[in-house]
């Protein structure tokens, strides 16, 4: 018994000491140091400095954005004259802010009548940013320093670096290190002196502690700083230190990124970035109300992992039971107790991550020698939770697993566009009855959908007006030129219809509505399109642009259904496309034949070649024939393109009839 005892303690004891090394093992290793830095945003953001009380204290910062509003106010491109800045500065200065810093860096000369206008605005109370830059070569690091022109550091102005450093994540939670840095000179030029640490007490790796996701500090646009007694209320901006700077309304999503914004502790949580003048505001009130806190070093450290380990090893040296996961989670909940009250109470952030792991070490390989039973009943409890899986689902993704990954396939695709003909003007005659211009262009785009449904086509998506549908994807179509065809004759159907009804309800001043329809087929990716984190399934290439530009084009070639070459190919022993015109489209060099379809009823190959060769000759400027081709539908459409090709050839050219009409 005895032996047994001492035995166990061996164990434990061996236990206990591989998880003090691994402990303090994981603690030196960089990607596990950013997974507690993961803990510390948490922290951070679960109660940031109450921003109000210390606004209260001492007048506060406010942010001056250069923002959307002020961009449509102003009406000048960036970057904006420095006469500007100068009249801002001199702006500020009135309304009575303690201290001015421009989040802009002036390196490069502009006007010398501006340049001389802001140096002559510039003083003591005015700090202007420098930037620095490493540019790293396979021979060697250079740090670049960027500082603003000479002759506004000469009027007077103070110089404050705002560079920052950000983790290995590239996310900012670091203090910058420098000794003059902007948040700095920022405080020394509002009077400085009664800050509660100096930037050198911050530069060992002090954390920063986030006021909030952006927008938290008061901001007023750009524009209403440059007249704050029209724009501001009475006394708004006096006592104020005032920061300057990039701050647009539309949040930047951190996957995009942005120039001068920058991940903080709330960016996990929000998703979005936080702007540049906003991160000095940040570290001008935790240089100034010595909020920083302090990592904890590997001593400090060390001790917590070996206490967290000894109370496992108390813990797991009588035999395993439910008690000793409680325990186990008590060490953790413990852990986690102390890391908080170390942070918000002492400044100090002590990381949970290295002793609660330290905690499992111990009792997990010491509790797996004692539960044999427990084991079996683990293999019992894997093998039921397999029942909830979805093996099918599982089997297809092994197969192929880029069918969760952007990307596509390329194959043959019949695409139809089709739009609204002067939308513009309906919507303009409706513009005081928005509801009823929506019910109407609902009822319209109902049959038109279900037009390309009910012949097996994709829609792609609703562009306003305009529908984009695609057929032969994801599905097999062999038939897709046929169908697309057949669904642009049922979308004309549909207006005729839908014209009908409102006729009847309205009478004579119900609008009539017409649609342009292009059909295009060729060569096309057809996949998932769109960034890693949201896609559509949809389709690229230039048949999709071509069937685009015949939409449009259908208007001037007076046709309501307008087909491509490739499409009239398709289906030429089918519903025998006619030939309309020969056009050049915006973004494609030579001419094209583009054809339509009268009706669904397919044309005799006899015909369509006479009507094709009668259209050949009104296209080189021939007169019009005088022949009969038995259709009524194909009777109309060639008037309708000899009154068209008589407008573009007043003069019929003699003999131009004499043509070979190009068939497909």
């Amino acid at each position: 018994m005895e032996r047994a005892k001492r035995r166990r303690l061996a164990e434990t004891a061996l236990c206990v000491a591989a998880a003090i090394m691994l402990g303090l093992a994981l603690s030196t290793w960089q990607p596990f140091r950013l997974a507690e830095a993961r803990v510390f945003d948490f922290l951070a953001t679960l109660s940031p400095p109450p921003m109000q009380s210390l606004a209260e204290a001492d007048g506060g910062i406010v942010v001056v954005a250069i923002d959307e509003p002020s961009f449509a106010e102003i009406g000048l491109q960036w970057p904006w004259p420095r006469t500007l800045h100068a009249e801002l500065v001199a702006a500020l200065r009135k309304a009575g802010v303690k201290a001015i810093g421009l989040d802009l860096v002036f390196a490069e000369p502009s006007s010398p009548v501006a340049d001389q206008a802001l140096a002559a605005a510039l003083g003591p109370d005015v700090v202007l940013a420098a930037d620095e830059s490493l540019i790293e070569t396979p021979h060697m690091s250079q740090l670049i320093r960027t500082e603003p022109l000479p002759e506004f550091i000469e009027a007077g102005a103070r110089v404050g670096l705002a560079s920052v450093t950000l983790d290995a994540d590239n996310v900012l939670r670091r203090m910058p290190t420098a000794p003059d840095i902007f948040a700095a000179e920022l405080l020394e030029a509002a009077g400085g002196g009664d800050r509660g640490e100096k930037p050198e007490e911050a530069a060992a790796g002090r954390l920063i502690a986030p006021m909030g996701p952006a927008r938290t500090y008061p901001t007023v646009s750009y524009y209403q700083a440059l007249d704050p007694e029209n724009f501001l209320p009475p006394g708004y901006l006096k006592g104020k230190i005032a920061v300057v700077g990039r701050s647009l309304q539309m949040a930047i999503p951190a996957e995009t990124g942005g120039a001068d914004s920058f991940a903080t502790a709330f960016t996990a949580s929000t998703g979005l970035l936080v702007p540049g003048v906003e991160i000095q505001a940040t570290i001008a009130d935790n240089l100034r109300h010595a909020l920083s806190s302090r990592w904890a070093g590997l001593p400090l450290l060390g001790l917590a992992v070996a206490a967290a380990a000894l109370l496992a090893g108390v813990a797991a040296f009588r035999p395993a039971g439910l008690w000793t996961l409680g325990a186990g989670l008590g060490l953790v909940a413990l852990i986690l107790a102390v890391s908080a009250v170390s942070f918000f109470f002492l400044r100090m952030f002590l990381p949970p991550i290295a002793p609660s792991l330290a905690v499992t070490a111990v009792l997990v390989p010491l509790a797996a020698r004692d539960i044999t039973q427990e084991r079996a009943m683990r293999r019992e409890v894997t093998r039921a939770f397999g029942h909830y899986l979805a093996p099918a689902l599982v089997e297809r993704l092994a197969r192929d697993p880029s069918a969760l990954k952007l990307g596509g396939e390329r194959r043959e695709l019949t695409i139809l566009f089709s739009d609204i003909r002067n939308f513009t003007t309906l919507a303009e005659s409706m513009k005081d009855e928005p509801e009823r211009l929506t019910q109407l262009i609902n009822r319209l785009l109902t049959p038109l959908s279900a037009a390309v449904l009910e012949r097996g086509g994709t829609i792609d998506k609703f562009i306003g007006d305009c529908i984009m549908a695609f057929w032969n994807a994801p599905l097999d179509d062999p038939d897709h030129a046929v169908h697309a065809v057949e669904a642009g004759l049922a979308m004309l159907a549909a207006v005729d219809a839908l014209n009908e009804e409102l006729r009847a309800e309205l009478g004579e001043t119900a609008p009539k509505l017409a649609v342009g329809v292009g059909i295009n087929t060729g060569a096309c990716v057809v996949g998932n399109m769109g960034s890693a984190t949201r896609f559509d399934y949809s389709v690229l290439g230039d048949a999709v642009n071509y069937a685009s530009r015949l939409e449009g084009a259908s208007k001037e070639c007076r046709v309501p259904l307008l087909l491509g070459a490739g499409t009239a190919a398709k289906i030429g022993g089918r519903l025998g496309p006619l030939l309309v015109a020969r056009i050049a489209v915006k973004g494609r060099s030579g001419v094209s034949p583009v054809y339509t379809v009268a009706s669904i009823e397919p044309v005799e190959e006899a015909t369509r070649k006479r009507f094709d060769a009668a259209v050949e000759g009104l296209l080189v400027g021939a007169e019009p024939v005088a022949a009969s081709f038995e259709v009524p539908a194909l009777e109309h459409l060639y008037a309708t393109i000899a009154a068209r090709e008589a407008h573009r050839h007043p003069s019929p050219i003699p003999g131009a009839s004499e043509v070979r009409a190009e068939t497909v």
